[in-house]
């Protein structure tokens, strides 16, 4: 367990860590972090959750990019 103390608002429904415990208000985005704070220990259910959470993430990168030189 981390020593880092995390705090997420009331409203959200937090998606924790169960490596170091950081909530995260998104599943894609816990995916992401176990893909890349924790890739030696995870099942391969995590693995492939990471792997299509990184594929949205690059996607959506690339569309900012077209859209970012287009301006």
């Amino acid at each position: 367990m981390s020593n880092h103390e995390y705090t997420i608002g009331d409203d959200q429904s937090p998606h924790l860590c169960e490596y170091c415990g950081r909530p995260f208000s998104q599943q894609e985005w816990l995916d992401l972090h176990r893909g890349l704070e924790h890739p030696n220990e995870l099942s391969d259910e995590h693995i492939s959750a990471f792997q299509t959470a990184y594929e949205a993430e690059e996607g959506e990168l690339g569309r900012f990019r077209l859209r970012a030189l287009g301006v």
